[in-house]
Order: structure tokens, then C-alpha cells, then sequence
């Protein structure tokens, strides 16, 4: 209760009169007259502040007290609703209201409250010197009488307190404009049941959210309300929605909600209300039409997600300012990513679009409805050089853990190039590790035991990732991981993916045991996902969790026929007590990971959730690099392999062709083969390289191919001529390219078969192979490489193509090796076509490829040709 009142202490009562703050200011400076004037200016700041409490919480007559002593000033606010506590708030430095018990906590040498049968007393002191008192704190109050646990699955903690500053301000706009001439839009005892109800609410959320553990993106909470309060809550609702339509309207001076926020405030005061009443819970992830069911808006912004992004990505505040950027967007546009931190967004519009965006974004502001969230929109971004780049822009919304609303926006091209690769490791993509999210405050403390478990984490920990970096099979990975995890976690696990459509497919299921069978019907695609409340795994991969669950039912009781599949499990394997985890990475939910334990002593309980949470983080990466690598290595090669010709159909000459890519790299790369008829009746043949291993070098090939095939179709010139051309509108219209390439052209004669006219542009020369085994280059007609010196002379050569001799057009990735020399590897392709000279042509090839292609870090292309009279 801080110091004892002493006798003949000045009081002033004053009625819950806005005016009357005034008046308790100025009350307590008059009798703090000579203390220091500091104190006295913090004294009159506090008690403005706690008279303001009353004027809008308590609305019962107030008593102000205050005295000096020895130096210190000493002040009491007395009201009479003991029934209703405090309701301290986090200190989020963007919140609108609730802080006055913040200023009192900060600036008071020591504060705090009490509360009697009748009355209840705030207090703070103030003391101009060292030492002070020990530390005080608030006291909370229960609600009066009889409590319902409600259980809220699923809650967003940030979206939670955005939405709970949110209301708290459109109830603060309500009190201002009631006292004014046709202002309340609501009857003043309407506003009365709802500030009430909305302090109850803050209060009993606040106890509920310090008792659990901050260590995933979404609560699960038990909240104890008032018995009594479910007509309360429907009238804090529908009041909430009048301020909101008159926030609209631009009667208030504060924002709506935004759509997040809005749909989140219907859905918990619908929970409460409902279950208040005997209803059934239903979780956030699970409600049906709300906006903000993804695992973007489930978990709270962090700069370190956009930074890990492997899109180009932009996040923005309320402001429009920019406040996180990644490389890949700066570098897409021109900039530097330092360089647009605290620019404005519209720095990277063209001019004619930035009126529109601050209309539209205005707009989303004062009327809380979107128009582009969520849409995938194609806009021209605007370069530093000022070039124009077509792109699809999506922008979602996210709540920060300090208040905030941030629009995060991705920026996809749609006409250039993709930016720079992330940071290669192990030869493909990787991401870089976002950092967790932390809850701001939470009443866990550290304790020995936490230390002690140290070591066995970090087994745990670095068992896992060798698991995952042991093979780039996500499947096979995760199998791994699922090993570790039964010696040291868990007596079975089962990990599920989410797959193309959204379907999920459950990958494996490891036992502690090796001799457990489990039945295949187990394994593979998953029934469609449950919208009933009972079910863990959707809530999971929706974005909660991890989810612990004490209670397994047994199969008999499953809700659908997911909850049977899953309790079916559980019936065969044995469980006590489980865990499902989201494998979440790049702002979506990939998958989920299921621990079980068997044996009763030894369950699951909360205090494992921490070390789980981070495991699954780093689960996550892995998981995703790895799909990430599979997925590109994937598109890779149907690209290279789409750019690539259909062989033509000639009489007396067989044509084959063969494209590996590399084995250690999930890249496009510029190696092409070509064959086509010229109007001549000629058959032109084309192999070559264009120097890099990236998409850019893939687009180049395609343009030099595109090229060459006009230039030879329209000039039917000698091959060096040919190559001339080509290398000169190479250097005109892509002068940072090189390739090598050779061209040919293979020409009938009656009387003295076939013949090949060929040149060379730095390329390896062809290899002839006769049906008896000779082998030799065809070195003629060698010139430079493509991008050189567009001024650089090209020749062509002529050569005889014995019949059933073999002609080999190839490229280096056939045959470079390190430690090897180029000569030496020339002559070991000569000894293996002598020995397949007689092969047919196909045959021929495929040795060729598992002869040479086993161990090549480069791509392979070869065009194998067969004069057969």
C-alpha cells in the first residue's frame, strides 16, 4: 500500500467529469508546493493520468489524496468499483492506448494498488533520491463471481494485441465524442457495458497469455470470464461495429480496422460469447471465410523473414515508408537494400502510378477495405536507371510484435531475368535461417535445469541437421531426422507434406523399434483436411502450433475420416501424449511433424515445446532447401530440355542426340545441339556452349540458337560466313555474351557421298569415326570464339563422310575432368569411339554418356551423325 497516510492529509472529491482531470492536476501541484518542481510536474502528469482511469473505467465518484514528505510527493485515486482491476498493457510503442499504468511504471519511484470491499486506491511515490523502495507491482483482480473456461485455439498473439489496441482506441473515440452536441453514436449505457466488458476481456487475455509458453506463432489458451458476461460481450461487439462504421464514415478521429483485424475481433468475442453459452470452440485456423487464416498472418512480422525470402520482397508501415527489403528486390530494381530503408514506396513506382497507390492505400486506411491485399496484381516497378520492369505484385498484411500493422509485398517478374541466386552451399540454393520470434513478455523464468539440458539439445541438434544434410531427397531426409528423433525425443514419429493442390501426403513413420511393422495403408495421401474442431493436424497445417495433446481419444470417436486415419495410427503404435509441429519455411506451412510417446511416465508436456519449436524451425530449412534444390534441379532440366530440337527425319543419314545436365548443380546451363533442313534440301547441324551456368546464359543460348537458325536459313552461305553473321548480331544485340559453336552443313553427292562443311568459333572439334575404327578431329576451320571480335576472319573447311563412319559433335562437359589434361582427354574419347564404331548410332551415344557422364560437373550435349547409303 507504499507509506502510511498521515493525519489531516488533503483530499478533493471529484464526480467521474472529464473536467474534473483538470482539477485533480491542479490539486495535487497546490499542495505538492515545494517539493522539487520535477516531481511536481511528474506528480501532475501521474495523476492525470489515473484520474483519466476513473473518468473511463470506473465512472464512480473519485478521491484524490496527496502529501509531501521529507522531499517525496505521495498521491492516492480512490474509486469504487473494487470489482474491476487494473488492466496493465504491454508496452507497445505503437499502441493508441493504455498507457497511463505504463507512465506510472516508468516515471513512479514505486507504485501499485489495492483493493477493498468497497473501494479501490492506485498509488504511486515519488523520491528525489537513492536508495528506493523495493520493486512494486500491480495487483490484479478476478473477475467477481462465477468463471467459464473458454478455450481460444489457435491465437495469433500479435494479431491479438493489434486488434485488442485497435478496439481500445475506437472505445476511447466513443467516450471523447459522447459529451459532444449529436457525437455518440451509441447510448452512453451501451458504452458503459462496453468498456466494462472490454477490460474484463484484457484482463482475463493477459493472465491467460503470461501463463503460456512464448515459442510458436499462435497460443492455445484457457481464459476463465465471468459466467454472466455473454450478453456483455454481443454488446461490446455490436458497439465495436458501430465505432467501426463510424470510423468509416471519418466521424472519429481514429482508423478502422483493417481487414485482419476486424475478422479476428468477430471471431474471439464470437468464441466467448458462444461458449459462455454452452457452445463448442472452434479454432481461428479452422473459422470459416476468415481472412487471416494463413501462416503469413498467423505468425508475427520480422525483418528476418523478408530477408530470408527467396522472392524479392518489400515490407512497409502504416507510414508507407519502407522498413525491410531484401537483396533479391533491391537488386531487381537497382538499388542497394541500405539505401531504401526509410524511403518512401512510392520510390519504386513510375510516376503515373504513384497518385493511384496513395489514393488506393489511403483509401485501405480510412475505410479498412482492401482492394489489391492478397491479389496477385501486374504492375510496372520502377528501376533506379529508370527503365520500367514488368512485375506481379502481392501484398499481405502482417501484425509486428511492437504494435504494428507491416504490408509485405512480393515483386515477381514477369519479363526479365530472375535476381541473383541466394547463397550457394553444397552446390545448390540455400536460405538463410530466420531468427524466432519471441513473445515481448511472458513470466517463464530460466531455471538450472534449462542449462543443464544444454548439451542433449545440442546433440539433438547437430544429430538432425547431419540427418537432413546427409542426401537432398526431402523424403529420405526427413526419414532420417524421424531416426534421431526416436532414440532421443520421441518413441515414433510421422511427418506429412503438403503437396501440389494443397494435398498431403504422409512421407514416412519412423518406430523407436525396428521390428514394428507399419501397414502400408499408413503411408501416402492423406483424406482431405477437417474443419472440425477437434482435429490438431489442419489446425497445423494452417499455420498453429506446436500443438501438445495429453488426451489421445481412441479410434472410436474419431469426428472424419482424417481423425480416423490418425487415431488408427495411434491405436496400432501406442500414445499417451503427442506433439504435432508446423515445418514452416518462406512464409508458408510446408508440412507437419508428429512426436509421439508410449510409455505413461515419460509424457509430453509443455516444457518441451521450446526446444521443439526451434528444432522444427531448422527441420523446416532443411526440408525446404532440399525441395528448393529438387524442384529447380527439376525445372532446370525440362527447360534446357525444351529449348532443345526435334532431330529431323533424313533418308540415308541417321541423326541422334543426347543432353545430360550437370550432376552436381540444379542450374540451367548454355550447352545446345541443333539440327534442321535448310531450303537447299541440306541438313545443317549445330553444337555449342554459351559461357555461365544460370538462367541468363539459358536465354542466351536460346537467342543464339534462334539466331543462327535465321541467319542459315536466309544466307545460305559457306558455315565460316554463317558464324561471321551470327557473331556480329551476337555482338550487337548481347554484347556481354560468349559461346563457342561449331556449324555445319552435311551435302549429298551421287558419285562422292556424303560431305561436311563445317567452321568452328572456338568450339572442340568434331570426332570422325570410321566403321573400322579410325579416328580423327576435324581441327580445319577453327576461328574464335563467338563475342570475341566480331572483326576476327571465320573459315570454313570441307571433309568426306566415309559411309557408316560416325560423326561426334560434343561439349566439354563430355570430357574436361580436373587433373586431367584437354589432350589427354581427347585421346581417351578417340580410344572408346573406336571401340563403339560398329554399335548402332543409339547405342553408340548411351555409351558415350555412362562412359563419360558419371562423373561430370558440367553439363553434356552431343549430336552423333551416321552416313548410311
Amino acid at each position: 500500500m507504499g507509506s502510511p497516510i498521515p493525519p489531516g492529509v488533503p483530499s478533493r472529491r471529484l464526480s467521474p467529469a472529464p473536467e474534473n482531470v483538470a482539477v485533480a492536476r491542479r490539486f495535487v501541484r497546490s499542495v505538492l508546493d515545494g517539493v522539487a518542481p520535477d516531481l511536481v510536474d511528474t506528480a501532475e502528469l501521474l495523476t492525470g493520468e489515473l484520474m483519466t482511469n476513473v473518468v473511463i473505467h470506473a465512472r464512480t465518484e473519485a478521491e484524490v489524496r496527496a502529501w509531501r514528505a521529507d522531499g517525496r510527493a505521495h498521491v492516492r485515486v480512490t474509486d469504487q468499483r473494487p470489482d474491476r482491476g487494473l488492466v496493465p498493457h504491454e508496452r507497445h510503442p505503437y499502441a493508441g492506448s493504455g498507457r497511463g499504468l505504463t507512465l506510472v511504471e516508468e516515471l513512479a519511484t514505486s507504485h501499485g494498488v489495492h483493493s477493498g470491499e468497497d473501494r479501490k486506491t492506485v498509488w504511486f511515490e515519488l523520491w528525489p533520491e537513492a536508495p528506493a523502495p523495493p520493486p512494486s507491482a500491480w495487483e490484479t483482480v478476478a473477475p467477481p463471481g462465477r468463471t467459464v473456461t473458454v478455450t481460444l485455439n489457435d491465437v495469433p498473439y500479435a494479431l491479438y494485441w493489434a486488434a485488442q489496441q485497435h478496439w481500445e482506441g475506437l472505445l476511447r473515440e466513443l467516450f471523447l465524442t459522447a459529451s459532444c452536441a449529436g457525437g455518440t453514436v451509441v447510448r452512453p449505457e451501451q458504452l458503459a457495458v462496453a468498456q466494462d466488458m472490454s477490460n474484463v476481456i484484457c484482463a482475463c487475455m493477459t493472465v491467460a497469455v503470461e501463463q503460456e509458453t512464448p515459442d510458436s506463432s499462435t497460443l492455445s489458451l484457457l481464459v476463465g470470464f465471468p459466467a454472466d458476461a455473454a450478453a456483455d460481450v454481443v454488446t461490446l461487439g455490436g458497439v465495436l461495429d458501430e465505432a467501426d462504421a463510424a470510423a468509416q464514415r471519418e466521424s472519429l478521429l481514429v482508423l478502422p480496422a483493417l481487414p485482419q483485424l476486424r475478422a479476428f475481433r468477430h471471431w474471439l468475442f464470437d468464441q466467448i460469447a458462444s461458449q459462455l453459452s454452452g457452445g463448442h470452440p472452434t479454432a481461428w485456423t479452422l473459422a470459416p471465410g476468415a481472412p487471416s487464416t494463413t501462416p503469413t498472418e498467423l505468425a508475427p512480422w520480422d525483418a528476418s523473414e523478408v530477408e530470408a525470402a527467396n522472392v524479392p520482397t518489400v515490407a512497409a508501415d502504416g507510414r508507407n515508408r519502407i522498413i525491410a527489403v531484401n537483396n533479391a528486390a533491391a537488386s531487381l530494381l537497382g538499388w542497394q537494400a541500405h539505401d531504401l530503408l526509410g524511403q518512401r514506396l512510392t520510390v519504386l513506382m513510375p510516376e503515373h502510378l504513384r497518385k493511384r497507390h496513395v489514393a488506393a492505400f489511403t483509401s485501405l486506411l480510412l475505410t479498412g477495405e482492401p482492394r489489391i491485399l492478397g491479389r496477385s496484381i501486374p504492375v510496372p516497378a520502377l528501376h533506379r536507371d529508370g527503365r520500367l520492369i514488368p512485375i506481379r505484385l502481392d501484398v499481405q498484411t502482417q501484425e509486428a510484435v511492437d504494435g504494428r500493422t507491416v504490408f509485405v509485398a512480393q515483386l515477381i517478374a514477369t519479363a526479365l531475368p530472375a535476381p541473383p541466386r541466394a547463397e550457394q552451399d553444397g552446390g545448390y540454393a540455400t536460405r538463410p535461417s530466420p531468427g524466432p520470434v519471441r513473445l515481448p513478455t511472458t513470466t517463464k523464468k530460466v531455471t538450472r535445469a534449462r542449462f543443464d539440458r544444454a548439451a542433449p539439445e545440442l546433440t539433438l541438434f547437430a544429430d538432425t541437421g547431419r540427418a537432413l544434410a546427409s542426401t537432398l531427397d526431402p523424403d529420405e531426409g526427413l526419414r532420417r531426422v524421424c531416426h534421431v528423433l526416436t532414440r532421443q525425443l520421441a518413441d515414433w514419429c510421422a511427418v506429412d507434406l503438403v503437396g501440389e493442390r494443397g494435398r498431403v501426403e504422409r512421407v514416412c513413420i519412423v518406430h523407436r523399434d525396428p521390428r514394428v511393422r507399419i501397414p502400408e495403408e499408413h503411408f501416402g495421401s492423406l483424406p482431405p483436411l477437417s474443419g472440425t474442431h477437434g482435429v490438431s493436424l489442419p489446425r497445423v497445417l494452417r499455420g498453429a502450433g506446436p500443438l501438445l495433446v495429453t488426451d489421445i481419444p481412441p479410434r472410436s470417436r474419431a469426428r472424419s475420416a482424417l481423425d480416423a486415419r490418425q487415431l488408427g495410427l495411434v491405436e496400432q503404435l501406442g500414445g499417451n501424449s503427442a506433439v504435432i509441429a508446423p515445418l514452416r519455411a518462406q512464409r508458408e506451412v510446408i508440412g507437419a511433424l508428429t512426436m509421439v510417446r508410449v510409455r505413461d511416465g515419460r509424457p509430453f508436456t509443455k516444457d518441451d515445446i521450446p526446444l521443439i519449436a526451434e528444432l522444427v524451425r531448422a527441420i523446416a530449412l532443411g526440408v525446404d532447401n532440399a525441395r528448393l534444390h529438387q524442384y529447380t534441379n527439376s525445372n532446370a532440366e525440362q527447360l534446357q530440355r525444351a529449348l532443345l530440337p526435334q532431330l529431323p527425319q533424313v533418308d540415308h543419314l541417321e541423326l541422334a542426340a543426347r543432353y545430360l545436365p550437370s550432376s552436381t548443380t540444379a542450374e540451367v546451363g548454355g550447352d545446345w545441339y541443333d539440327a534442321f533442313l535448310l531450303p537447299s534440301g541440306d541438313i545443317a547441324l549445330v553444337i555449342g556452349d554459351v559461357s555461365g551456368h544460370d538462367l541468363q546464359a539459358a536465354v542466351s543460348m536460346s537467342t543464339l540458337r534462334n539466331m543462327l537458325r535465321g541467319i542459315a536459313v536466309d544466307r545460305q552461305e559457306p558455315p565460316g560466313d554463317v558464324l561471321r553473321r551470327l557473331d556480329l548480331a551476337s555482338q550487337t544485340l548481347d554484347p556481354q555474351s560468349t559461346a563457342t559453336c561449331v556449324y555445319a552443313v552435311i551435302k549429298g553427292d551421287e558419285d562422292r557421298g556424303s560431305s561436311l562443311h563445317h567452321s568452328s568459333a572456338g568450339h572442340l572439334p568434331p570426332l570422325l569415326t570410321t566403321r573400322e575404327g579410325d579416328t580423327h578431329y576435324l581441327e580445319a576451320g577453327s576461328g574464335p570464339l563467338i563475342g570475341l571480335d566480331a572483326g576476327l576472319p571465320c573459315t570454313s573447311a570441307r571433309d568426306r563422310l566415309p559411309p557408316h563412319s560416325t560423326l561426334l559433335l560434343f561439349t566439354d562437359g563430355l570430357i574436361e575432368r580436373r587433373g586431367e589434361s584437354l589432350d589427354d582427354a581427347m585421346v581417351r574419347l578417340r580410344l572408346h569411339t573406336a571401340e563403339q564404331a560398329q554399335d548402332p548410332l543409339d547405342v553408340f551415344c548411351d555409351e558415350l554418356i555412362i562412359e563419360f557422364g558419371a562423373d561430370s560437373t558440367d553439363d553434356i550435349a552431343l549430336l552423333a551423325l551416321r552416313p548410311t547409303p
